[in-house]
C-alpha cells in the first residue's frame, strides 16, 4: 500500500534530493515537509510533495505534520553555530520529533545522523562498523549532540511498535550540497600551524590560499545516494537498525584544494594535531573552529551493512562527487 511521509527539514541539502526522489518513488503517495523557510513545492514541479511552514521546538507542529503519517523522517538539524544555538534545536527539536512520532503510532522513523557520532578518536578501529558504539566528542559540538541524540531516540522509542532506522552519512557532498565541504576547507584552514604567514600569502597577488595537509584520509557521500538510502529505510527494504553510508574511495585534503584551485601542502599529522588543538581553544571566537578536529583524526567507516541489507548501491565515488561539489562551488561563486 502507498506510504504517507512526513519530513522534518526538507529544504536542506539532503532533504531536497530526497524529496526529489520521494516524488517519482510509486510506492509513495504523499509526502508534508515542514520547516521554517518558505518553500512552495509546485515551483519545483511536484504534484504529491506538500508543504508546511513550523518548528520542531513546537509540538503542536508536529502533531499536524505527523498525523496520518505511515513514515517520519528527521532531516532537521543545524550543522554550525554555537553549542548553546545549536543544542535547542538539535537536542529539544529532535527529542520532540521522536516522541511526537512515537505518540502518532507510525509504523518507520527515519533519522538522519552522521558518522560524527562515533567521534573523533584516536582508538578508533581503521574501518567504523555500525557495531561500534556511537560515543561522540566532547571537543565538537556536532559530534556529541548527534551521539546524545542517537542513545535518547534508543530510550524514547523503547516498548513502541516503531521501526527504527539510524543512517550515518559521511561528508554528504554534490552539487547541492556544498555547505559541509566549505566547512572542511574552513577547518582545515584554522587547523594550518602557521595561520598568520598562510593569510599574509593569501593576499599577494596571483597567490592562492593553502590547505595544510597531514594526509589524513576523507569519506564523501553523494547527496543523492543519500537519498536513495533513506527511501530504503521508508520503504522497510532492510531490518531496522543503523547504517553506515559512504560513497567508495576516499579523498584527500590536498585532492580538495586541487579540486577548488587552492594549493596544499604536506605537513606532519601533530602539526596538524596542534592547529587542531589551538582551534578548540579558540571556540569561544568562533565555534566553526571545532571543525578542526575532524582533520587531526581519521574516521573511515564501512558502508557493506546498507549495501547488503538496504540494496544500496552508490552511483558516485569520493573523487566524483568531490569533482561535481566543486565545480557547483566555483560556478555559485562560493569560493570567491
Amino acid at each position: 500500500m502507498p506510504l504517507t511521509v512526513a519530513v522534518t527539514g526538507p529544504t536542506g541539502e539532503i532533504g531536497l534530493p530526497l524529496m526529489e526522489a520521494l516524488e517519482r518513488d510509486p510506492g509513495v503517495e504523499s509526502v508534508l515537509g515542514m520547516a521554517r523557510r518558505p518553500f512552495e513545492p509546485a515551483a519545483a514541479g511536484w504534484e504529491k510533495v506538500f508543504y508546511r511552514r513550523g518548528d520542531i521546538l513546537d509540538r503542536g507542529s508536529l502533531a499536524a505534520l505527523f498525523d496520518g503519517a505511515d513514515v517520519v523522517v528527521h532531516l532537521a538539524f543545524a550543522i554550525f553555530g554555537s553549542r548553546e544555538q545549536t543544542r535547542r534545536v538539535n537536542l529539544q527539536g529532535s527529542r520532540n520529533v521522536f516522541e511526537a512520532a512515537v505518540a502518532a503510532g507510525v509504523k518507520r522513523l527515519v533519522y538522519a545522523s552522521s558518522v560524527a557520532a562515533y567521534g573523533f578518536h584516536a582508538g578508533n578501529p581503521p574501518l567504523l562498523t555500525e557495531g561500534v558504539p556511537a560515543r561522540g566528542s566532547e571537543s565538537l559540538y556536532y559530534s556529541a549532540q548527534k551521539a546524545e541524540l542517537e542513545s535518547a531516540l534508543s530510550e524514547i522509542v523503547a516498548g513502541s511498535e516503531v521501526d527504527v532506522y539510524v543512517v550515518r552519512p559521511c561528508v554528504v557532498a554534490g552539487p547541492r550540497a556544498t555547505m559541509l565541504v566549505q566547512q572542511v576547507v574552513k577547518s582545515a584552514r584554522f587547523g594550518d600551524p602557521l595561520p598568520a604567514l598562510r593569510r599574509g600569502l593569501g593576499r599577494l597577488p596571483l597567490v592562492r590560499p593553502v590547505l595544510p595537509d597531514a594526509g589524513v584520509p576523507i569519506q564523501l557521500v553523494h547527496h543523492d545516494d543519500v537519498a536513495r538510502a533513506l527511501g530504503a529505510a521508508i520503504a522497510g527494504v532492510g531490518p531496522p537498525g543503523a547504517y553506515n553510508l559512504a560513497g567508495k574511495g576516499e579523498v584527500s585534503v590536498a585532492e580538495i584544494a586541487a579540486a577548488i584551485g587552492w594549493r596544499s601542502v604536506r605537513v606532519p599529522g601533530p602539526a596538524v594535531g596542534l592547529g587542531a588543538g589551538l582551534a578548540k581553544r579558540l571556540s569561544f571566537v568562533s565555534p566553526q573552529l571545532e571543525w578542526a578536529a575532524a582533520f587531526a583524526t581519521p574516521v573511515l567507516m564501512d558502508a557493506g551493512k546498507a549495501r547488503r541489507e538496504l540494496g544500496w548501491d552508490p552511483h558516485f565515488d569520493a573523487p566524483e562527487t568531490l569533482l561535481q561539489t566543486a565545480i557547483s562551488a566555483r560556478e555559485t561563486g562560493l569560493l570567491d
